[in-house]
């Protein structure tokens, strides 16, 4: 019965979704022709702020498809949050949506259990985290869900599914999930608020700083046996 609950939501989901990217497509696609071009980049911005509110909803449309369905790229979602809103917009824009939509993962694994996180992550990759050694040491989760989420390149969203069957405060799993984030994402939106005037040299200092700084702490956090990049290749 769980099963087939799980699926109709997953359905459910998917309809919206796809309508939503369709709605999009057909609002913004005919202004991406034109981005290349100062004015084009002007038309952006004022369709853009014209829309209000819905904006802000397709946007966090968007982040849902991403999460409930990761074969599709966060990256543009990001980009896409700075043109529209600029740096700090888009920033506050993204946590809403991430905090909203990790909540609510959070609650139907704690409704569904396993059967729900397995129509999205396969049952192997589970059970390798269960059975892991620092499943039963809060300290090492915390630190690993951390740096899991606060290097941007890393993989985040199995962390968001298994987050309700963590041994860890649900607060402090949220906090985490949510604001660890940043590198990440103000990387994003200051690329994509610079898109919009044309800023390439901003573009491309912002992400090399990110890939450096990230490759670093990589490197740092590899520790002697490669402890840390096992623990985040689920």
């Amino acid at each position: 019965m769980k099963n087939k609950k799980i699926k109709i939501f997953r359905a459910s989901i998917l309809i919206v979704i796809l309508l939503i990217m369709i709605f999009m497509t057909i609002k913004i696609l005919p202004i991406f022709k034109n981005i290349s071009t100062e004015e084009g980049r002007t038309q952006f911005k004022n369709n853009i702020e014209n829309t209000g509110i819905k904006g802000v909803i397709m946007i966090i449309g968007l982040m849902f498809a991403q999460i409930f369905f990761p074969i599709l790229p966060g990256e543009p979602v990001e980009l896409l949050a700075g043109m529209c809103f600029g740096t700090w917009g888009g920033l506050l824009v993204l946590y809403c949506g991430i905090f909203v939509i990790t909540l609510l993962i959070y609650l139907l694994v704690r409704k569904f259990g396993r059967e729900f996180i397995c129509t999205f992550v396969s049952e192997d990759k589970i059970s390798k985290i269960e059975n892991s050694k620092m499943w039963n040491n809060p300290n090492k989760i915390r630190m690993l869900l951390f740096f899991a989420f606060f290097i941007p390149g890393l993989p985040k969203d199995i962390f968001v599914y298994i987050g309700g069957l963590l041994p860890i405060n649900p607060i402090e799993f949220l906090l985490i999930s949510t604001f660890a984030r940043f590198p990440s994402i103000i990387s994003s939106t200051i690329a994509g608020s610079n898109i919009l005037y044309g800023n390439w040299s901003v573009i491309l200092i912002t992400y090399t700083v990110t890939f450096l700084i990230s490759g670093i702490l990589l490197f740092v956090l590899k520790g002697k046996k490669g402890t840390f990049k096992k623990s985040i290749s689920f």
